[in-house]
């Protein structure tokens, strides 16, 4: 193997967007009993999730287990990602009763992990902050046995926020770097690497939170790249992470460049142990949430 890239595959072409969806991408269709119950309870209780506004293709499995990762402070973004499905533009005002209504639909899904995650909110002084403790605080109250993760934006790099969050006491701190430093003008413009670094070195320094991140593969990124990435994150005191293929939710999105394969896969997740993230969740349909209550649980 080369020591800048991975093994290369037939469905793989890094030159040129690659267009031939692999057998291992393929999910079942959604539908059945609990999918349809878990979709009615969200919108009876008007509650966003990442799940629908992202498209992500691991809907069907984690409804029909009965989980869904809920997205707060509306379905509009302020900032304009190449990857990411969630529409972009002008958001809501906050709903004072939201984090009460996230509660009420993890103990009526008698969560044992509840996954909480934002679309980002540039608009308001505390990037969204108040909610998500507000949210935890809720929760918390509402399923004391459960643990809780907060996945959440760059707060623009604000300590202040990131305090609010770290007060409310969620269990696990999740932030995603998504992709390699080289690519982020292109992948998350409003983005800084750094910073997002930053932000996970900041709240490893809260005893007993747990800290996670996550990338994405398939944007032209390599294996030297995504080493530099694993030792950053290892170094911000990242213990958890989430490695998994990128896809394109559609024509005006990025393309997917390549498709890497499953075995390629445990390559990254031997890298990045290496590099010294204790425990790695790596596969081609892995999301940053995916099965996240059986990651914490079999760490």
């Amino acid at each position: 193997m080369n020591s800048d890239s991975l093994p290369p595959n037939p469905d793989s072409r890094s030159d040129r967007q690659a267009t031939r969806k692999p057998s291992w991408l393929k999910v079942r269709a959604f539908g059945g009993t609990e999918f349809n119950r878990v979709s009615g309870m969200l919108q009876d209780l008007r509650l966003n999730t990442v799940c629908q506004e992202a498209n992500c293709p691991n809907r069907g499995e984690c409804f029909n287990r009965g989980t869904a990762v809920f997205l707060l402070m509306g379905p509009t973004c302020t900032r304009n990602c190449g990857f990411c499905n969630v529409q972009s533009g002008r958001p809501v005002p906050l709903d004072s009763e939201e984090p009460g209504r996230v509660a009420e639909a993890s103990k009526r899904l008698q969560l044992r992990h509840v996954v909480i995650t934002s679309v980002t909110r540039d608009d308001l002084a505390d990037g969204g902050a108040g909610q998500f403790a507000r949210t935890v605080r809720a929760v918390r109250a509402e399923l004391p046995k459960a643990t809780i993760e907060v996945l959440t934006p760059d707060f623009r790099g604000s300590a202040a926020a990131l305090e609010t969050v770290l007060d409310s006491a969620p269990d696990v701190f999740n932030h995603n770097v998504e992709t390699v430093p080289r690519l982020y003008r292109t992948v998350r413009p409003a983005a800084d690497y750094n910073r997002s670094l930053q932000l996970l070195k900041a709240a490893s320094g809260r005893n007993g939170v747990l800290i996670k991140s996550g990338l994405m593969v398939g944007l032209g990124e390599n294996l030297n790249e995504l080493k530099q990435v694993f030792g950053d994150l290892a170094e911000s005191r990242v213990s958890l992470l989430t490695i998994g293929q990128y896809l394109s939710p559609s024509s005006n999105h990025l393309p997917v460049t390549r498709f890497v394969a499953p075995e390629e896969f445990e390559i990254l997740r031997e890298a990045a142990e290496a590099a010294g993230i204790l425990s790695v969740f790596s596969g081609p349909l892995v999301r940053s949430s995916y099965l996240a209550d059986r990651f914490i649980t079999e760490r």
